[in-house]
């Protein structure tokens, strides 16, 4: 089963391979991978393999403006590979957005939706998220969507791009997430 996720002004859908080309479009910017730690796209081809690689999961969706069949980013739930003492049933959220649609809040109204989706439909324990340090823009949109600081990791590997750099770990458990919806 397919699932697809609404908001008021988008649409969350898993990732085609017919959207190769705007992927390579947004991801060969040198402003979006590697905040993320990954490298820009080199080609068509390389956006393909990893919408059939990477992009493929369940759990990871193209954000998509209503009416429009073009993504402008992703966003996820995957397993999560940041400590959890507690032993939660987690999933960590991971996100990017192409550049020219910076500035519009869409990650953030995308986040708040797979969030609601990862407590109510998934019973989540708790959802995690991270960022490099001096990735402003992921932290900020991690604020927005309430998350809450749990621990800074030195010298963490960044495999993809071989290098080492800081990463900030934040969280938002189930009563955090109770307590941000009563407020709403």
């Amino acid at each position: 089963m397919t699932t697809i996720l609404e908001t008021e002004r988008l649409i969350l859908r898993p990732w085609k391979d017919e959207d190769a080309p705007q992927l390579y479009e947004l991801c060969k910017d040198p402003d979006i991978g590697p905040r993320a730690g990954w490298p820009p796209h080199k080609d068509v081809q390389e956006s393909l393999e990893i919408i059939r690689t990477t992009l493929n999961d369940p759990l990871t969706f193209a954000i998509c403006l209503k009416g429009e069949p073009e993504p402008l980013g992703a966003i996820s739930l995957m397993e999560t590979h940041l400590e959890n003492p507690e032993k939660q049933k987690a999933k960590e959220m991971g996100f990017w957005i192409g550049k020219p649609y910076w500035g519009n809040g869409y990650v953030v109204e995308a986040g708040n939706r797979l969030i609601d989706y990862g407590f109510e439909k998934l019973n989540l324990d708790a959802v995690w998220c991270a960022h490099y340090v001096g990735n402003e823009k992921s932290k900020r949109a991690q604020e927005k969507l309430g998350y809450t600081f749990f621990a800074e990791r030195k010298n963490v590997p960044v495999p993809l791009l071989g290098e080492i750099r800081d990463l900030i770990e934040n969280h938002m458990t189930r009563k955090q997430w109770e307590s941000l919806r009563a407020e709403k």
